[in-house]
């Protein structure tokens, strides 16, 4: 059966796993989870001319990170109670490999989307896993790890942006160079995440003798389903920032250029919030001040850019940015309001997937309301307004509760 600390917490799964590894494992996976999604926007319009690729195509495609989050992350916890954690995620990193590097050599836009499809269920898969994955590896609730994963989510999406047009200029391949380059990086990954799977035979499957019995759905849970909210809310309003922020500056007349640098300074503030937030949970004794703080920053971004967008257009950058941190916070929570390993995979396997499908309605929704309304006012207002779902579902989760609990004692 499997050790418990006091308190009821499972000790780490250590011993057959030396603490370099398991760094090294989580730090490549997490930067790996983004950029086969983020790299695709900067260069688009290469790509698109390239394959052939219709628009409607392309439309699919920006739609692809949503879609395959959702649908295949639901899917990894039954597949890790059958195989085993670190066996479903080096399964999942092996197909982001094979399939980021399949796509940059082919020339139909149908193989490309399949590829890309591919890759996104792999990225799914750890998305969903590795926090469960870390709580069962970590001695202090995952607070270390889970600094480590979630910068590397918010610094790998970064780059994958940032890289992938400079990638191809100077190699002169074009954008195959700067999205298959990710590829090889994935590979890196599956090193270590096949070792550990190697060595997994020596330790329980995941779900083979939970350490406290549970009962009931995981939507029964109002922490699981507020942290669902705060995850997909936030997400939507990232997915929105990315696509239709930029060109909300270049309406307010500011260049390209402009408008480029606001976004790199939003994506920035999001490697600190990475780096600090697990700590920050950790050590709170409420997190109700910074959900406030949270709702009310977003809902001033926005407000900024419906009244003086191109005013002080850095202040709104940076009060989005600052709003950002209830990502990495989002993903903390996942580890911290859960005891045991198996309830953090059932967590994060109803959280991440219907919050992505959630985040994914955003920049459709977005679009077509700016084509209706001709501008951007209803929809910055209704961006406003999700600020304050935000914080209500915040408060929710602030509170010191552990859906272990609340599934035991529905």
């Amino acid at each position: 059966m499997t050790a418990q600390l006091p308190g009821g917490r499972p000790r780490p799964a250590r011993s057959h796993v030396g603490a370099g590894l398991i760094l090294a494992a989580v730090v490549l996976v997490s930067v790996n989870l983004r950029p086969g999604a983020s790299s695709v926007g900067p260069v688009l319009a290469e790509l698109t001319d390239d394959l052939g690729m219709s628009q409607a195509a392309a439309g699919v495609l920006t739609a692809l990170p949503g879609l395959c989050f959702g649908a295949v992350g639901a899917l990894a916890v039954t597949l890790a109670r059958r195989f085993g954690l670190s066996a479903v995620v080096a399964g999942g990193v092996a197909p982001v490999a094979f399939g980021l590097g399949a796509r940059a050599f082919t020339g139909s836009a149908w193989v490309f989307l399949l590829a890309s499809t591919v890759a996104l269920g792999g990225m799914a898969v750890g998305n969903v896993l590795v926090p469960a994955w870390i709580k069962r590896h970590s001695g202090d609730g995952g607070v270390r790890l889970m600094t480590f994963y979630s910068t590397g989510l918010t610094l790998g999406g970064a780059l994958g942006a940032a890289l992938a047009a400079p990638v191809g200029g100077t190699t002169g391949a074009g954008w195959r160079a700067g999205l298959g380059v990710w590829g090889v990086l994935a590979v890196a990954a599956l090193v270590p995440w096949a070792l550990l799977a190697a060595g997994e035979r020596h330790t329980l499957r995941l779900g083979r003798v939970p350490p406290r019995p549970s009962v009931g759905r995981i939507s029964s849970s109002p922490t699981a389903v507020a942290l669902t909210a705060l995850f997909g809310i936030q997400s939507m309003n990232a997915y929105v920032q990315f696509g239709w922020l930029p060109q909300m500056y270049r309406d307010a007349g500011l260049s390209a250029t402009s408008a480029g640098l606001l976004m790199s300074l939003l994506t920035a503030l999001g490697i600190v919030g990475g780096l600090t937030m697990p700590t920050v949970i950790a050590r709170s004794a409420t997190l109700a001040p910074w959900m406030v703080a949270f709702g009310v920053l977003q809902i001033s971004g926005w407000a900024g850019m419906l009244l003086a967008p191109g005013t002080v257009p850095w202040l709104w950058a940076v009060s989005l940015g600052l709003s950002g941190f209830a990502f990495p916070t989002a993903i903390a929570l996942l580890t911290a309001r859960s005891r045991s390993p198996q309830v953090t995979a059932r967590l994060s396997g109803f959280v991440q997937p219907v919050g992505y499908a959630l985040a994914a309605t955003g920049p459709l929704a977005v679009g077509l309301i700016h084509e209706a309304t001709g501008g951007w006012t209803l929809v910055l207002v209704l961006l406003m307004g999700s600020g304050v779902l935000m914080t209500l579902a915040g408060l929710r989760v602030s509170l010191p509760v552990h859906v272990d609990d609340e599934l035991a004692h529905p």
